[in-house]
């Protein structure tokens, strides 16, 4: 198995209160609506189980489902990182952040997401799969933010 990982982050200014985009960010029902390539998200407490959908390159498929412990200060910041249940090994997990701050007419909003998956493929493939997961977390991405906005009646500023 090897370990690869990739990294985007991505700032907007947008038309939508901070209130508002913090509900939709914080509510686990409503993020697999907006976000292409998730399925549903299971919360125990500040555990939320991520279950992605099946995700295929280069001749290998997977089924992400990960857990990650989420961390709240109320209206401005959003952090997640990867925590296996004890015993259990997870070979996808995320780590992150969104930051939420008030601009005039709306929110500026910055997310940061490095995405880490193990996949039975030879570390020589590495330049390769990076360059894949990029290129869908980016486009991820773009669908979330137009996902986002029209959830929210919002638009860019």
């Amino acid at each position: 198995m090897t370990c690869f990982e990739s990294t985007v982050k991505s700032e907007a200014d947008i038309s939508a209160s901070r209130e508002q985009v913090w509900r939709a960010l914080t509510d686990p029902q409503l993020l697999p609506r907006l976000t292409p390539l998730l399925s549903k998200i299971d919360v125990s407490g500040d555990q939320w189980r991520w279950h992605m959908a099946r995700i295929a390159a280069l001749g290998v498929s997977v089924i992400p489902v990960f857990t990650e412990t989420m961390s709240f200060d109320d209206g401005k910041r959003i952090e997640y990182r990867h925590t296996p249940p004890n015993g259990k090994r997870e070979r996808a997990g995320a780590d992150g952040v969104y930051e939420l701050s008030d601009v005039d007419g709306g929110t500026h909003l910055l997310i940061e997401l490095t995405l880490r998956v193990e996949l039975p493929l030879p570390e020589k493939s590495k330049r390769a799969v990076q360059h894949i997961m990029k290129s869908t977390m980016n486009r991820t991405g773009d669908r979330f933010s137009e996902n986002l906005l029209e959830h929210l009646d919002a638009r860019e500023l």
